[in-house]
């Protein structure tokens, strides 16, 4: 289980991989102007969140999208390396298949990739050591990562996360503390999107 402290969650703007479709993992893919417009309003929207910390993968997209928001905020940048984006090895580059949701559902895992499983428990640990810090924290990071920690919080995981629409994840009420966790797209974005997009 996760600390019962609510977070804001921010996957990182578009890359030209995302918009074709392909697998990034651990590919350093940098934004495109589109992802780099996308951060511009995430921060836009965040600005009246109160945000105390903000703790990012270090990966270039997610490391952009972090400092992006954090200059209209005006607070620093710390970085996790353990929010970095799963690495799917031969899989990197790839068109998004019917590996990708046997991946997630524990099913066959690429040569030399990262376990679902193992991702789930590396969000875990970096997402509670996040909590530790001033409240509310914001993290960024990456998709394939956010299928995991939905896993931890008991939620459905063959969701698509879209990129950069800031999510508050709400702890299930002290009545039912293992319950589902909520979750919640700042001003009046959705958070619903095509299924299978990872990075």
């Amino acid at each position: 289980m996760l600390p019962a402290i609510g977070f804001w969650f921010l996957r990182h703007g578009e890359t030209d991989w995302n918009a074709k479709g392909l697998s990034q993992g651990a590919v350093d893919v940098p934004l495109n102007a589109n992802g780099e417009a996308q951060a511009e309003r995430a921060a836009a929207l965040l600005k009246s969140a109160g945000i105390a910390t903000i703790v990012a993968s270090p990966f270039a997209r997610a490391r952009r999208t972090a400092e992006m928001v954090a200059a209209a905020l005006g607070l620093p940048v710390g970085f996790d390396p353990e929010l970095r984006e799963v690495a799917f090895a031969g899989r990197e580059g790839q068109p998004l298949g019917p590996w990708y949701d046997e991946w997630v559902a524990g099913i066959a895992t690429p040569a030399g990739a990262e376990s679902f499983a193992a991702l789930a428990t590396r969000a875990k640990r970096a997402v509670t050591r996040a909590l530790i810090l001033p409240a509310p924290v914001l993290i960024v990071s990456h998709g394939a990562l956010f299928r995991a920690l939905r896993s931890v919080m008991g939620l459905p995981v063959t969701v698509r996360t879209p990129n950069a629409v800031p999510i508050f994840c709400a702890p299930p009420p002290p009545a039912v503390p293992e319950g589902p966790w909520s979750l919640r797209a700042a001003g009046a974005l959705s958070l619903v999107g095509d299924p299978g997009i990872s990075g």
